[in-house]
């Protein structure tokens, strides 16, 4: 999986978005050479059975796109059960504090394991634990610190059991990890958040965040503006990209100017609208 590779080289990874529970919508994105396509399961109604036919629509489309899952929340239940369906990928909204973030990656990981030589804990990124001998398993911690409550079971992840020993051993260094930004207390806690261990990105949903200022979608607002810049400020001093939803070329440039690392710049929804109504003005034009 590239997508974590991406953001940690500073690739700059573009992305679209999809709203619509479609296995072909997916498939359709991801011919358009997307680094990765989103699949939205927080807003959308999209299942966990809908969200693995387009990862795995997203796979079997030409070219390298990949497949970046949003849960609804942080839930350990819902992660485990999204990522069981093998997205490159995790974002979780409104991480509002460094405990949230903590909380939000500790459930994307497995417990660390023990080497069978030196007793140490392997978190599957060359992670140690508390020493030799048998380590306590409320007390063995990757290097991070974290224990991991991701369950371990056969799934498509790890094609349904075949390489499940080694999938439990390499997720942590093949599974993106987004954090979302959407509210004042997440805007001033960004710094720690970017700082928590195991957060490769944050996202700034501009929606969510506008709403949360009282200036829904006033983007050039100067509270919006100033908001945004802290962010971008915050996650550069802690060396962690940020990106955010672009829905027009206006906003696409806007977004490139001000410093964002990476965007998602359309959704499927607006794809399909923007060109109806496209059609519908240029065949009314030449009646």
């Amino acid at each position: 999986m590239d997508l974590k590779r991406k953001l940690h080289r500073g690739d700059r990874p573009v992305g679209g978005w999809c709203s619509l529970p479609s296995a072909g919508v997916a498939e359709l994105l991801a011919t358009a050479a997307f680094d990765f396509v989103t699949v939205d399961a927080e807003h959308a109604p999209t299942t966990t059975e809908s969200a693995a036919d387009m990862v795995r629509a997203v796979e079997a489309a030409p070219g390298e796109t990949e497949t970046l899952v949003r849960v609804a929340d942080a839930d350990p239940v819902r992660i485990k059960r999204l990522l069981d369906t093998g997205p490159a990928g995790i974002m979780a909204p409104r991480i509002h504090t460094p405990e949230a973030a903590r909380e939000f990656v500790e459930a994307c990981r497995y417990p660390p394991q023990v080497d069978g030589e030196s007793g140490s804990a392997d978190g599957g990124s060359g992670a140690a634990g508390s020493g030799g001998g048998r380590t306590d398993a409320a007390d063995r911690v990757d290097a991070d610190g974290y224990r991991g409550r991701r369950g371990v079971a056969g799934s498509r992840a790890s094609d349904y059991g075949r390489r499940i020993d080694e999938y439990v051993r390499t997720a942590t260094d093949e599974i993106a990890v987004i954090a979302q930004i959407e509210t004042e207390r997440a805007v001033e806690s960004a710094g720690e958040i970017a700082a928590v261990p195991g957060i490769d990105a944050l996202f700034v949903g501009p929606a969510d965040l506008s709403a949360a200022l009282g200036r829904f979608r006033a983007f050039d607002d100067p509270a919006f503006v100033d908001a945004m810049d802290a962010v971008l400020g915050a996650a550069d001093d802690a060396g962690v990209p940020v990106g955010t939803l672009a829905t027009s070329d206006e906003r696409i440039d806007a977004w490139l100017d001000a410093g964002f690392d990476f965007l998602i710049v359309g959704t499927d929804a607006g794809f399909l609208s923007a060109g109806a109504d496209r059609a519908i003005e240029r065949y009314e034009s030449g009646l």
